[in-house]
This record gives C-alpha cells, structure tokens and sequence, in this order.
C-alpha cells in the first residue's frame, strides 16, 4: 500500500515586498500583477507502507516546502496528491509553545492539542519533564526560559505524543539540528530511532548526510524544485556530494 502518491506536483510563491520599498512603489504594485515564482516543479515520487525516504538538496532547493505541502500547511498548484493515514509534522522545536504559561501548562497544552487526552498526558507527564530535564522550572513561565531549553521542552512534549499516537505517516524536517546541548541531543536521536522504527511512513529532510544515510534506504535529491535523483542512499548521497553542492 502507498502511504503517499504524487504526480506532477508543482508550488508556486508571490513575490513579497522587500523592507526597502517605498509606500509609492507599493501602491502602484496594487494594480500590476503579482510576480510569482516556482518552488517545487513536477515532482512525482510514492512512499511505500513503513517505508523511510530521505531528502537532500542545498538551502532553497525545496525540501522544506515539499514536506509543508505533503502536511496541508501549503496547497499545490498544480499536479496530484494521495494520502493514506494521518499525517504529523515534526520541525524545528522552539515553536507552539505558549509563553505565558508555565512548563507544566504548556505540556498539558501541547499534549491536548497533539491529541491525547488529559488521562493520558497525566500518564506521561513525568517521563516528558524527566526527559526535558527542566524539573525545577515546572512551574516558571515558558518566556523566562533560554532558547535552548524551550527546544528541549518542545521536543520532549511532541516526541512523547508522537510515540503515542503511532503516526501513520511522518514527516521530519531538519529537527536533529535543533539547537540543543550535546548530551540532550544524544538523548534525542535515540527518540528519534524509536520513533522512526515504530513502523511510520517516514520522509525525513536534513542537510545531515550521515543521518540521512543511517535511517534512509532511499533518498530523494532535490535540486531548484525538481528532482534530480531518486534511488539508493548510497548512490544518491555519493552523486550529490561530487556535484558542486556544500555536502557534509
């Protein structure tokens, strides 16, 4: 069964104005024809039941976009889109988090809006706060909290809810470069490979190429919105490297 199916996907974007602008350009541009530009240009791949894709491609090549179109947090203009299962979206952390609540609001928030109910959040609230590693700021508000302990307490909230849910299909994009210490980062990838083997359909964005070549039989290179190569890690990740690209 495919978890997903794509043909001829395309995306465009208008053109926004840029700080410099003037008020006058700006009412003139009112009645001219908003300029747009392509960001994804006929993609077309399917995602196998449980199977794992990983895509690559330099900054502005398309991943982010693609995996926010796949979510529904962007429309297609062009093309078609077939989805089986329920689909999450993990990205970096730091976001969704209410900053005039507490932490112990906040992961009762989250969990709720992640959809568990209370009992079970109950359930899981220890694990996450140990997990997080905050325990003495449970009941400071999130904004006095340091970015990189708001990514520690995001991750461990929807880490926790995703296990839980047994997201059908899964889509990371670039959260094992979230900014967080080594020794939680560490704590985090292990997360992750729990996450990534609880039999998910998962496509999985990162400028990690080593990740991406441990959790990934198959990668997807993106290139200016279009697909360049698509096939075995390996071979995918060795022509991707030998091309002018910054592969790490």
């Amino acid at each position: 069964m495919k978890s997903i199916s794509i043909k001829n996907l395309g995306k465009r974007f208008r053109r926004s104005f840029r700080g410099d602008e003037g008020i006058l350009y700006r009412l003139f541009s009112i009645f001219k024809t908003k300029e747009k530009f392509e960001v994804l240009r006929n993609i077309s791949f399917d995602l196998d039941s449980g199977e794992t894709v990983g895509v690559i491609g330099r900054n502005g090549s398309g991943k982010s976009t693609l995996l926010k179109t796949i979510a529904g947090i962007y429309l297609f203009d062009e093309g078609s889109m077939v989805i089986n299962g329920s689909v999450d979206y993990l990205s970096g952390f730091g976001h969704g988090l209410q900053k005039r609540l507490t932490m112990r609001e906040n992961i009762y928030l989250m969990g709720l809006l992640r959809g568990l109910c209370k009992e079970r959040i109950e359930e899981l609230f220890e694990e996450i706060v140990d997990f997080s590693g905050l325990r003495k700021f449970l009941d400071s508000k999130v904004y006095q909290l340091s970015t990189g302990m708001l990514n520690r307490l995001n991750f461990s909230i929807i880490i926790h809810c995703l296990i839980n849910k047994n997201s059908e299909i899964l889509l990371i994009d670039e959260a094992f470069s979230s900014g967080v210490d080594l020794k939680f980062k560490e704590k985090f990838v292990l997360k992750m490979e729990e996450l990534i083997a609880s039999g998910s359909s998962v496509v999985f964005v990162s400028h990690n190429l080593r990740l991406i070549d441990r959790y990934c039989k198959r990668v997807i290179w993106l290139e200016d919105g279009r697909v360049i190569m698509d096939g075995n890690s390996e071979e995918v990740i060795a022509k991707y490297k030998g091309s002018n690209n910054d592969g790490r």
